[in-house]
Order: structure tokens, then sequence, then C-alpha cells
């Protein structure tokens, strides 16, 4: 019998992938390498730098030496800050202890669903979602089980839910306002969601990324409402309201037992995040709501002016509730996603994420970012406008 090699990764790696948003990255950077222009739709990061109060604060952490250690959970005024946001902005009544400081939202969900899913679990994710996350599931070697986010509003939460529940059913991952889609669940639905977690005594994931970018209604944190706070555990970052993508920093919000498997989590991956990096997060809970305003009314004209566009481009496009995304329906170009979003890259210079990488619910879409400058946005138009008027000519 021939030995088995120990060369090898563990197992529970196997289904685990990189995402196509990596070679669509990498293209457009040989694109531009080349000395083309690209009008780049695809990324996921906001259109302004971070505030100058922040940057000083992290130079001020730095000459005071704060560069030493900190405690692996976060340091203590920070946590308190948050804890106090939470309760005010978000009506969770948490306090610093059940706060934990991470490597940004994406650190927060893998810690989170490392804590609660063991192998053979299944969780509920409503579909279209956010890359990674079906890909850390299968790293804890569960399952995700998509949700049809369309077919549950149109049909009946409830009624969507239970179709999609297996016996296995240990989670469900709550994204609202969504990525790709930019839908936003109302509190009418986040309550509906709340009322199928506690029936079936079901833990809830709640991505909170864009809490600050809702348009239409307001953002309604499910862990506020009752009987949530000890099922649910809460993510956020600090990346999309206050232009911090590259800072990494987010933090997670939770009860016990959890939040001790947090703490595991967190200090046996990264022992910590960057002392100095989490004053400057202190600074940012700083900046006044009129700015957070200000920039929403912003992302909000960037998203009439897309939106408008696709629409006079010829593409079907809902307008997003949500978030600083646009998911027009591209099947009359193509039925493959990829294929349309490949064609519009290569003939328009026009980069867009094919709506299949967000799960077989976002197939015939393609996703367009519109947290960059209004003028690229525009002239992005143009290109996409003036290579889809040539493709209706040749085809007549």
């Amino acid at each position: 019998m021939t030995k088995r090699s120990a060369l090898r990764v563990a197992k529970r790696l196997d289904e685990v992938g990189f995402s196509d948003i990596v070679q669509i990255r990498n293209k457009v950077l040989d694109l531009r390498a080349s000395g083309q222009t690209v009008h780049a739709f695809h990324g996921g990061e906001p259109f302004f730098d971070t505030p100058e109060t922040i940057k000083y604060a992290l130079m001020k952490a730095l000459v005071e030496n704060k560069t030493r250690y900190a405690p692996s959970s976060g340091i203590e005024p920070l946590r308190v800050a948050l804890a106090k946001k939470l309760r005010e902005k978000n009506n969770i009544l948490a306090d610093k202890d059940q706060v934990i400081i991470t490597a940004g939202g994406a650190h927060a969900l893998y810690v989170a669903f490392q804590a609660v899913l063991n192998p053979g679990d299944d969780m509920l994710l409503f579909s279209p979602y956010w890359t990674p996350i079906r890909d850390m599931v299968t790293g804890c070697e569960a399952r995700a089980m998509l949700v049809p986010t369309a077919s549950a509003r149109r049909n009946g939460i409830t009624k969507t839910l239970e179709q999609f529940s297996t016996p296995h059913t240990r989670a469900i991952y709550y994204n609202t306002p969504q990525n790709p889609s930019g839908t936003v669940f109302s509190r009418a639905e986040a309550e509906e969601v709340a009322a199928f977690a506690r029936k079936q005594d079901l833990i809830v994931f709640a991505d909170e990324a864009y809490e600050d970018l809702v348009y239409e209604g307001e953002h309604c944190s499910i862990a506020s409402l009752p009987g949530m706070a000890e099922r649910t555990i809460s993510c956020y970052t600090f990346s999309k309201s206050y232009a911090m993508t590259g800072w990494r920093i987010g933090y997670a919000v939770a009860q016990e037992p959890f939040m001790t498997a947090l703490k595991k989590l967190v200090l046996y991956s990264i022992n910590g995040v960057s002392t100095p990096t989490q004053w400057a997060a202190l600074e940012a809970l700083a900046i006044p709501q009129s700015m957070i305003d200000g920039r929403r009314q912003e992302y909000r004209e960037r998203r009439d002016l897309l939106v408008h566009g696709l629409r006079v481009a010829g593409l079907e496009c809902e307008t997003p509730e949500g978030a600083f995304y646009a998911f027009p329906d591209v099947r009359k170009l193509n039925k493959d996603s990829r294929k349309v979003s490949s064609m519009l890259l290569e003939k328009a210079h026009v980069a867009t994420i094919p709506g299949v990488v967000f799960g077989a619910q976002g197939e015939g879409h393609v996703r367009f970012g519109y947290a960059v400058p209004k003028d690229a946005i525009a002239v992005g138009l143009r290109a996409l406008t003036e290579y889809l008027c040539q493709m209706t000519h040749k085809a007549k």
C-alpha cells in the first residue's frame, strides 16, 4: 500500500478557492501598464481619502509611543467608545466587554463563523452575496445554503427560509445593505428574519459593513430587536464609513458564550490589531455625523448618475437602496455574466464584476461600483454607451 504524502495542505481547504475579482484586478493592472485607459467600476473602496484627523491621530499615537502590545481584544478607550456608538446609533445594548477589535470586517466575520459553525452544519445565506462568505463557511467544513433574496422578498421571507432550511441548519448570514445588489432589508423584514431565528433557535451573523450608506429608509441592526442580542454576532468595519480600507480594522459585538470564543480566535490568529491603528479608529468615531451624512448624499448623487446612464445605455437596472454598487441585468448581451464582463473590459475598457461570482442568483448581471469620482462615472458611461451602440449597429 502506497503511503500518502504528508506534503499537502489541510483537506478543509480543498473546496476553498480564489475569487474572479482578483483575476479582474490583475487584468486591469495589465491594461493600465500597457498604457490603456480603464474605466474602473470593479472596485469596492470609497472615493474619498481617509479624513485628515484620523491620519493625524495615528501620527500622534506614534509620537506618544503608543506602539506596544495592546490587549488582544482591543484598547479599552476604543471598546468603550464603540459600545457607546452601538447603544446610541444601532440600539444594541452592549458594553465594552461585548466588543472585540478585529483586523477588518472580513476578519470579524471569519472569527464569527469559526466560533459557531461545526463540520456538517448548514448556514442560510441570502444570495447574491459578498464572494468570500461562502468560502469562509466552506473553510469551517460547513455548508452555505443559498437563499434567493429576490424570491424571499417576493414570496415571503419566512416561507423561503423554511424552504431552504435543513435539519443541520445552525445559523443565518444577514447582510444589509447588501453587496453586490444594494438591497436594504426593511425593519419588517428584519423582524421576520429575527422571528424565524428565535423559533428555530438559530444564530445570526449580521454583516453591517454599509450601515451608513442607506438612501431610502433607515438601517436596522437585527441585534437590536427583542431576543436577538444573545443570538447575534454583529460585524462592522471602519473601511466604508471612514475610507479606511487599507487600515484593516473592524469589530465584532456579541454576548457570551460567543465572546469568549471570539477572543480565543483573535488571540490565536493575530494577537490583536496594530495599536496605533486603534487610536486612529478612536478618532474616527469623533467624525461629525454631518460629515457622514454629507458623504452619503454624495454617494446618492453618484448612484443616480450611474443608474440613469446604465438605463440610457439600454441596460435594465433597479435603483440600489444602499451600499455603493449597481447590479444591472445584462442578459440581453449574453446570459453568461463572465462573458459580458470580459467583453466590456476587453472591448470598451469598462471594468465590472460578473454577477455569477456572487452566487448563482447573480448570474445575468454584472456589478458596477460607483465609489469613484463623478467625472470618472460620466466618462465610463460614455465609453459603455458608445460600445453598446456599436454592438447594436452591427447586429442590424
